[in-house]
């Protein structure tokens, strides 16, 4: 069984910065094209980067310029490094294939506040 655990998060002023890691188990992690979501109160999840098996990337127009995706096959680990962070980036982030086919992990909680 496939197993997603996110971590990084935590609370941040506006402008600072956050790495997180999702560590994946139990599949061929280096095959699949991942993804980082997010989920904001109030709001659906949304895919903010992606990052293909090939190291292609991709981000939503919120984020980019700003977030980089990046992953280490030999640690089976996604990683979302998140810069010039602002409120409007807070959330609880996700990762799973780009198009999700795994159970959710538990999260990580991004905060943005001074």
């Amino acid at each position: 069984q496939v197993q997603l655990v996110e971590s990084g998060g935590g609370l941040v002023q506006p402008g600072g910065s956050l790495r997180l890691s999702c560590v994946v188990s139990g599949t061929m992690f280096w095959i699949y094209d991942m993804g980082w979501y997010r989920r904001a109160p109030g709001k659906q999840r949304e895919l903010v980067a992606v990052i293909s098996s090939g190291e292609y990337r991709k981000y939503s127009d919120s984020v980019k310029g700003r977030f980089t995706i990046s992953r280490d096959n030999a640690k089976n680990t996604v990683y979302l490094q998140m810069n010039n962070l602002k409120p409007e980036d807070t959330a609880v982030y996700y990762c799973n294939t780009d198009q999700p086919q795994w159970s959710w992990g538990q999260g990580t909680q991004v905060t943005v506040s001074s």
